[in-house]
Formats: structure tokens, C-alpha cells, sequence
């Protein structure tokens, strides 16, 4: 009888694993079929971030798919930068540890920005990167 409350908590702490597990997987494959509609996209345990030609669509991962989705043209940003611990940093030379990881979005007409959180440092400076290049594309495009 003993034995059997040992290893009780290991069984129900096995069972609460592998609910976790599939909730994941839920999610993953929600993802996958929304970001069927995208040129790219991400996902991580955070957000989910996808764009198609100029605009930009990110929300929260959900097992039943993508939710509170913000969709904004990149047209409309006037500047993109990395924040680690709420503070700017440089896109070649990031930081290796970091609590908080977001890109922000300023936009030109409005004092507002949008935050989107990334789970790692790298994946969010390429990120970063080549959403600069994409909209100096963009702008190089509109002046001609």
C-alpha cells in the first residue's frame, strides 16, 4: 500500500506530461495550417507572426488556432527595433541572455507600437533584420 502512494504522484505528474505534450502539439498543428496563407512565418510559445507581401499579421497561439490577430502594413511602420529587457539593442551585436524579448513597432502616423514577443534572442534579431530590409524595399519601391 505504501508503494502504491509512492508512486502516485509520479503517475498523475506523468499523465499532467503527456496532457501538456498534446496541448502543444494542438498548438503546432493549428499553426501549421494558418501559416499555409503566408510567404513566412513564425511561431513560438509566445506569438505567432506571419507576412504576406507588405503586411504583417501576429497574435497568441491557441490549440484551436491563432488568436487576438492584429494585422498592419509595413508601410505604416516607421521604425522596427529589437528590445531585451525593455531596452533597445543593437541588431548585430545582441546580447546572449535576456528575459524579456520582443520586436517593437512605430508606427508614423500614431504614438503607438505594437510589441511581439519572441522566446529567443537570434530567431528574433533575424527576425528583426529582415523585416528592415523588407521595408527599405518597400520605401526604395514607393520613391521611385
Amino acid at each position: 500500500m505504501e508503494r502504491g502512494l509512492l508512486w502516485l504522484p509520479l503517475l498523475v505528474m506523468f499523465f499532467w506530461l503527456a496532457w501538456q505534450g498534446s496541448k502543444e502539439y494542438q498548438k503546432v498543428e493549428a499553426y501549421r495550417a494558418w501559416a499555409e496563407q503566408f510567404e513566412r512565418a513564425k511561431y513560438d510559445i509566445y506569438s505567432v507572426l506571419a507576412q504576406k507581401g507588405q503586411n504583417l499579421t501576429w497574435g497568441k497561439p491557441t490549440p484551436k488556432g491563432p488568436i487576438q490577430l492584429e494585422t498592419f502594413s509595413l508601410l505604416d511602420v516607421k521604425q522596427i527595433a529589437l528590445l531585451v529587457d525593455d531596452k533597445k539593442v543593437d541588431l548585430e551585436n545582441i546580447p546572449e541572455k535576456g528575459r524579456s524579448i520582443e520586436l517593437e513597432f512605430l508606427f508614423s502616423e500614431s504614438t503607438d507600437s505594437v510589441r511581439v514577443p519572441f522566446t529567443e534572442i537570434p530567431l528574433a534579431a533575424e527576425w528583426g533584420k529582415y523585416l528592415l530590409s523588407a521595408l527599405q524595399n518597400l520605401r526604395s519601391q514607393q520613391n521611385q
